[in-house]
């Protein structure tokens, strides 16, 4: 599993927006897909929520890849 940490500048990121920024997917639609079809955990817990916010210390995991948002 790669482990990939990624710096936002903001006090919270959604979801959807994070799998965009950080290059985990190309597309809004693909996200949508990922979130809607189970495939995305936060913190160890499956999320269907696309707009779910995520703060700095959150981890977002999907197909081996774990997202730590700084």
């Amino acid at each position: 599993m790669s482990e990939q940490r990624v710096k936002i500048g903001t006090e919270f990121i959604k979801l959807q927006n994070l799998l965009k920024f950080a290059g985990a997917v190309e597309t809004g639609g693909e996200a949508k897909l990922l979130i809607q079809e189970g495939a995305v955990s936060v913190n160890g817990e499956p999320c269907a929520m696309r707009g779910k916010k995520l703060r700095p210390g959150d981890k977002v995991e999907f197909d081996g890849v774990t997202l730590v948002v700084e």
